[in-house]
Parts: C-alpha cells; sequence; structure tokens
C-alpha cells in the first residue's frame, strides 16, 4: 500500500467514525494540526503506533483498515458470517445464482 492509499484510508475512516480532524488529532495525543497535516500532506506518513492508535479512535480493525476494499469490508464480513452456518447445499445454491449474475 503506497502512502497516498494510507492517508485515503484514515481520511476514509476518520470520516466515518464522524470526527474533525483536530479532534482525532486530540485523541491520540498529537498536536491539533497532525491529522489536517498528514491528510494533506505526500511525504508526512504516521508510526506504526500512532497508525494504531487511530485506528482505535475511529473503531477500525486492522483487518478492516488493510482489507482491499476498505469500504466493502463491513458486507463482506456479514456475509461471511452468513455463509460460515450455511449448509454447503446452500453455499453451492449460492455460488451458482452468483455466477448466474456475472
Amino acid at each position: 500500500m503506497d502512502n497516498n492509499e494510507l492517508i485515503n484510508r484514515i481520511g476514509f475512516i476518520r470520516n466515518r467514525a464522524n470526527l474533525s480532524a483536530r479532534k482525532l488529532s486530540m485523541e491520540i495525543g498529537k498536536n491539533e494540526c497532525y491529522i489536517h497535516r498528514l491528510e494533506t500532506s505526500k511525504t508526512f506518513a504516521p508510526t506504526f503506533e500512532t497508525l494504531m492508535d487511530i485506528l482505535e479512535s475511529c473503531n477500525t480493525t486492522t483487518e478492516e483498515f488493510f482489507y482491499y476494499n476498505i469500504s466493502a469490508y463491513k458486507q463482506d464480513e456479514e456475509i461471511l458470517k452468513l455463509l460460515e452456518t450455511a449448509s454447503p447445499e446452500k453455499k453451492t445454491a449460492i455460488i451458482s445464482l452468483l455466477k448466474l449474475k456475472q
């Protein structure tokens, strides 16, 4: 994942958590301009520890943050949970149905 994608994902989870850049900066113990500077800079990146603090403040898991399509993660996770309890026959039927829709 390149720096631009990392920054875009931070902005996505911050907005989804309904946090201003200032509020998030303060929650993670940084100066009030930290997140704004992070989201507007092309070269500035958080440390791993700071990224983990950001994820925690935005109620986001590392799995979700690094998922290939972060905006689809929650739906995909829900589908997988439903599939866990489906019988083999139902799973086969779902696969067939999805293949027909392609």
